[in-house]
């Protein structure tokens, strides 16, 4: 099976100047990723997505087949499908065809080889679904019924009506969030057919809290490196 791994990368970042190459325990925060991709069984192709001249001479340095993407398609508000749908015109223009496509984000540097094929293995031997996406739990004091906001008189009102009948965690749902996300894997016909990285019927892949940072601005980074560095519960799971 072909399973081709995009990892896109912009130059410009707000939060963080040349975030992807920010340090993070000595190593560029990209260079995490690359390492996962590298060290996957079941990826055959690693691609960089990037507009940026150095970031695509980091990623040839690292072993990563680095491609660049137009200036127009290197905007903050640049959506990710039209990215990836460039790579795979021109991808297919070649005459390569991939099987599955796996979407492996540069800001979630706690996502190891093991995350990704266990996400891949768990796609593939679910047969009735088309797509995974890596998930965290939301805390309880974050979901919808617990929260409130700021009304133009000052006072404080809950989001939901609703909200204030909800007194115990047992009474609240659980919901899991998108973690990045750090994984995102579709079979490439139903990405081609629907245009969504969900496919139509997408399966969750359950990671924890301390594997969830989202590197976005310096304090995720912070906590990011206070993880690797002293998590042990982390740090087992990585190298066992």
């Amino acid at each position: 099976m072909e399973i081709l791994s995009i990892i896109p990368a912009r130059g410009g970042s707000k939060g963080i100047p040349k975030k992807n190459m920010a340090l993070l325990c000595g190593q560029p925060l990209i260079k995490y990723t690359f390492d996962a991709a590298k060290k996957s069984r079941l990826i055959t192709r690693i691609i960089l997505s990037t507009d940026d001249k150095d970031f695509a001479e980091y990623g040839r340095e690292n072993g990563i087949e680095a491609l660049m993407r137009p200036e127009e398609l290197a905007g903050d508000r640049t959506p990710m499908k039209d990215v990836i749908n460039y790579h795979l015109d021109a991808l297919e223009k070649s005459g390569y065809k991939c099987d599955i496509l796996i979407l492996l984000q540069p800001t979630s540097p706690l996502r190891t080889e093991k995350h990704i094929d266990q996400a891949l293995q768990g796609l593939i031997d679910e047969r009735e679904a088309d797509a995974t996406v890596s998930v965290v739990d939301v805390p309880h004091e974050y979901l919808p019924q617990k929260l409130m906001e700021l009304k133009e008189d000052g006072s404080l009102k809950f989001f939901r009506s609703d909200g204030e009948k909800y007194t115990t965690r047992q009474e609240l749902p659980h919901l899991y969030a998108r973690n990045g996300a750090a994984v995102y894997a579709v079979y490439t016909e139903s990405y081609r057919k629907t245009g969504s990285l969900y496919g139509t019927r997408c399966i969750p892949y359950f990671m924890k809290p301390e594997e969830s940072v989202d590197v976005d601005g310096y304090f995720d980074l912070f906590l990011a490196e206070c993880i690797m560095r002293d998590f042990p519960e982390w740090k087992e799971e990585r190298f066992t």
